[in-house]
Order: structure tokens, then sequence, then C-alpha cells
């Protein structure tokens, strides 16, 4: 009954993310090692399942270790130069080999309809096609590239056409020239042109790790210029770089996950914690701490909630000297959104206060943004929870995790000055 129970909670807990999810479209980059690995099948099904819920799917597959092996049995000696693999006529029949192999193994496994399994009664129809027209890369520093190409154009609408007609759109590591040509193309390129081209609500990357790592820390999510600043740190680099080129093209979503872990998809997806690492595009807005600059746009924004009672109010003065504590939402160089931490290092907590956001800008997700700005921010400081106090917004803060508690959970500095009048609920999270 436990078991059955705790399905239950996670199934609701999903529904929200089943409905965003519906209609949009998502782009999955899948190496030729992550099909190479055992969690392939699963992966497989996963995909099947997201195609059931009603996600729009292109898939762009790659086969470096499939061409390597090919190569190494056919006695070619694999050349490089600036990590492009310089392709001949006798590499590219190789090329060719593998990435039609592949194909042909996604395509098999994508229309099974195995009893007993996620794939059961599916009825998925898969569409490869030239839907990439390739330039040569020509010579560089004197090195002929030869058959290794670069996109030049992606077919946009033909592909938002088998889409329309709920098919999974699934394409190779493969681009053909308006003269007949075919051209080997670096998997992170056609992905980044794919999903800049049908203007894909999220790319998903399957990598070796489980998400962005650095410094042996997992990042669960982050902003595009949070991921910038992690790129000489982290240990799948070039990952992550494949993702922040698509983030600087317009994906709003870019998620990094692990084609290891069974399930992975599911969870990054349908899970409010995810299981690998969002960056999310901040081109029109940005998340940072509060500067003196910003303390005139935060009380413009709080201004309205503290006579409604909502918020306590501060002064110029107070924000001023605690303007260190603020993370705001710049939009155009303008505050629409803050939020603050107070740190009590000591109790290993911490408060989350002055959660607002500019009337013309609610009904969106910066709440929420926000607060995982300062969720990321406490676990930094090696806080274990964080609370809050409130009179209006108990439903909001309940929804991002927050537990109802009381005042004696509370630090004894913040139980002493504890209002009574406002008899503020207490919600605390544990981190």
């Amino acid at each position: 009954m436990a078991d059955d129970t705790s399905y239950i909670k996670w199934f609701r807990n999903s529904a929200p993310y089943i409905n965003a999810h519906r209609g949009k479209t998502f782009v999955l980059m899948i190496s030729g090692e992550a099909i190479e690995h055992t969690n392939f099948d699963n992966i497989i099904h996963d995909i099947a399942l997201l195609n059931s819920l009603g996600v729009n799917l292109v898939l762009v597959h790659g086969a470096r270790p499939q061409i390597e092996s090919r190569v190494q049995q056919q006695g070619i000696d694999s050349r490089f130069h600036q990590d492009l693999r310089i392709t001949d006529a006798g590499t590219l029949a190789c090329v060719c080999d593998a990435a039609g192999s592949v194909r042909a193994h996604i395509e098999a496994l994508l229309s099974m309809g195995v009893a007993n399994s996620p794939m059961h009664g599916a009825a998925i129809r898969v569409v490869s096609g030239n839907y990439v027209t390739a330039k040569p890369f020509g010579v560089i520093d004197g090195v002929d590239l030869e058959h290794t190409g670069q996109v030049r154009r992606v077919d946009a609408d033909a592909i938002h056409r088998q889409l329309a007609q709920d098919n999974v759109v699934l394409i190779s590591p493969l681009g053909y020239s308006p003269t007949g040509e075919i051209f080997n193309i670096a998997l992170e390129d056609i992905v980044v042109e794919t999903a800049a081209a049908i203007k894909a609500d999220k790319l998903i990357v399957f990598d070796e790790l489980p998400g962005v790592i650095c410094e042996g820390d997992l990042i669960r999510e982050c902003e595009l210029s949070e991921a910038r600043d992690l790129l000489p740190t982290a240990e799948n680099d070039y990952a992550l770089l494949t993702v922040i080129r698509a983030a600087e093209r317009g994906i709003p979503r870019c998620h990094l996950i692990g084609f290891a872990e069974d399930g992975a998809l599911l969870e990054e997806l349908y899970t409010r914690d995810g299981a690998g690492t969002l960056v999310s595009n901040d081109h029109y807005e940005e998340l940072a701490t509060a500067t003196i600059d910003d303390v005139g746009g935060i009380l413009e924004i709080i201004a309205p909630l503290e006579h409604s009672g909502v918020l306590v109010k501060r002064s110029r003065e107070v924000l001023e000297t605690e303007i260190h504590c603020f993370r705001v939402i710049r939009r155009d160089g303008v505050v629409i959104a803050c939020a603050a931490l107070y740190p009590y290092p000591e109790q290993a907590t911490g408060e989350v206060a002055c959660v607002a956001t500019h009337p013309d800008y609610r009904r969106s997700d910066r709440g929420e943004r926000l607060l995982r700005s300062l969720e990321k921010y406490a676990r930094q400081q090696r806080l274990q929870s964080v609370f809050v106090l409130t009179t209006q917004t108990a439903h909001w803060f309940q929804e991002q995790g927050f537990a109802p508690s009381s005042i004696e959970a509370l630090p004894p500095g913040k139980q002493q000055l504890y209002n009574f009048q406002r008899n503020s609920k207490v919600f605390v999270k544990q981190l």
C-alpha cells in the first residue's frame, strides 16, 4: 500500500509537467557512445513514452565509435585536424555504413511492440530524410578535410510537417549537397543547427556524465551566463559547450543528462528536482546578485506589497545595508523581480524573504528561478534548510517544496523578532 501511495503522489506531482510538455518540440542528441551502452534500450522506451504523452520529438544520433570501428576494420588510418575527422573516400564509406546501421537499429527499437514492456501497444512512426543540406569545410591551414562538411541549411518546414503527423523525426550525422555529394558532419553541429532552425522548446543532450560536473559537484541548474563561467572547470566541457551554443541560438531550456542512468530522461522532465543539469536562456533577462544601484527598483516592486501587508516594510536605509542578501532579475537593465536570503550559519539554515515580481511580469516562473538561485547559494554556504514566514503566499511556497512548521523551529534570533501581530505562518524546506 505504501508503494501505491508513493506512486500516486509521484504521478500527481508529474501531472503539471505532463501538461506543460504536451505539444512542445524537443530535440534529443544521442551520441554513438549512448547507443552502444547497455541502458540504451531503456532510453528508447522512455522516448516512446514521451511520444505517447504528446511530445514532438526530433532525434539526432551520432556514430563516432561505430565509424572508428569500421575504419579500423578497413585498415584506414584515422586522421584529424582541429578535432575534425578528415573524411577521404574510404572513410566516407565507413561513415555512411555506420550511420545507416545505427539509424536502422534505432528505427527497429522504436518499432517494437513487446508485451509487458513500456513499448507494448506503441505505434510509433519514425521518418528519416535529407533534411540537412551541407557544404564542405574545404581547406583549413592547408589541410583538405575532403568529405567533412558543415551545415548549410536545415529544412525546418519539412521537419514540422512530419511532427504535425505525430511522426518521430530521426536525423543522422550526414548532410547532402545540391550536387549530390554526401558529407560527414559533427553531431553537435547538426544538433545545434536543427534545434535553432525548428525553434525547439528544449534540447536534451545525453552524456557519459549525469550532468555538468564542476569540482566533483553536479550542477542542477544555471542560466546561460553562469554556464559560460562554468565551462573552464566543467569535466564534460565539450557537452556543456554544445548546450551553451544552443542556448545562445535561442533554445529556452537545454538539459544535460547521463545516458547510463535508467530513467534519467523521465526524471529530468517530470520531477521537480530533475536528474541532470538545466541551462536556461537568459538572453533577455539577467538573474544576478543585487547591487546598490538596484535599491530603487526593488523598492518600487515591494512598496505595493508592503502596503497590502504581504511583505514587512523595509526602509531605503535598511535595504541598502541588506542589499548583498538580495538576488534580482533585470530586464533591459530594469529590476522586475527580487528575493533575499538571510543566512543563520550557526543553525545551518537561512530565511527566504521579500520574494516579489513586478505586476507586469507575474504569471511566469521568475519567482521559481529566484528561489532556485537562493537555494543553490544556501547549499554553497553549507546550509541544510531554508525557512520562510508568510501571511498570504503559503500555497505558493508549499508548491515549491516547503512544509508547514512552527515558531519553535526558527533560529533563536528569529524567534525573538517574531511579530505575533502579523501571525505569519512558518514553512521549512530541507536542502
